[in-house]
């Protein structure tokens, strides 16, 4: 009976997360140009992760990532999974409409109408917004941060940087934590060329040196090195607007275990996160 009053009213409480009339990895939330799915910690007005699923991928799927989504939820992060568009002259799998000159969504303007509705809906803190992404995800993120850095509060790529030609310069500065796996093959840290080499992905390190130019970095020497277990840091220190922070992990092109906490822990620690 309680239940049922709780559908009837649109809203269920399931594990960790509350969701309202849509959300969790069934039923996306529409908006205009798009749709998401979200599960939400029981807390008010809770900082947001956006997560961009990979080429192919779609937010279901990421919301089926339970280890990842109740890691966040657990440490009271609401979690948002969109889904990408099919680009213009396509028809393969969803991806993100990130390089320079094709035609397609807008996804700047997509991923802030769906944290604004997820703010109205949900409750959701649209001042502490992170924008993290996988492989294709990684890509619209740094894409995403370079033209528009004051989108979001923070970005965390995983396994995805730039195309070559990278970008002449970037906007910033940024707060940034990139993790990508030592022996990733499908997005190698030197790039790789694919589609007959009409594409080609671009390098991680080159990447790194347009953060340090937009984040107004005087060295390019890292302020600090550590390790954690299996991460591997190293960090620059270029200004109190700027946070830049590399890790290497052993694996390959995957979101590796403990990066719920390696993210949250980094972005806590920032000024007025």
């Amino acid at each position: 009976m309680i239940r049922r009053f709780l559908f009837g009213l649109g809203l269920i409480v399931a594990g960790q997360g509350a969701q309202a009339a849509c959300g969790g990895a069934e039923n996306a939330c529409k908006i205009d140009g798009g749709s998401y799915h979200i599960e939400v910690p029981r807390a008010d007005n809770p900082p947001l992760v956006v997560f961009l699923h990979g080429y192919g991928g779609n937010g279901a799927a990421t919301m089926r990532n339970r280890s990842m989504v109740d890691g966040l939820l657990a440490r009271g992060y609401a979690v948002m999974a969109p889904n990408g568009s099919q680009r213009i002259g396509s028809n393969r799998g969803l991806s993100w409409n990130f390089y320079p000159g094709w035609e397609g969504r807008d996804e700047i303007a997509f991923l802030q109408t769906a944290v604004s509705d997820a703010a109205d809906r949900f409750g959701a803190d649209r001042g502490r917004v992170i924008l993290g992404g996988f492989s294709a995800g990684g890509f619209m993120v740094n894409y995403l941060a370079c033209a528009a850095p004051n989108t979001f509060s923070a970005y965390v790529p995983v396994s995805g940087g730039f195309w070559r030609p990278h970008p002449t310069e970037c906007k910033g500065p940024v707060r940034m934590l990139h993790t990508h796996g030592w022996s990733d093959n499908v997005v190698p840290l030197e790039g790789r060329m694919f589609g007959g080499g009409r594409f080609v992905q671009g390098d991680i390190f080159a990447g790194l040196e347009i953060w340090r130019e937009a984040n107004g970095c005087v060295d390019h020497k890292p302020a600090g090195f550590d390790g954690d277990g299996e991460f591997m840091h190293r960090r620059w220190n270029c200004g109190p607007d700027s946070a830049l922070e590399f890790v290497l992990f052993p694996g390959g092109h995957q979101v590796p275990k403990r990066w719920v906490d390696l993210i949250v822990d980094w972005y806590e620690g920032l000024p007025s996160s």
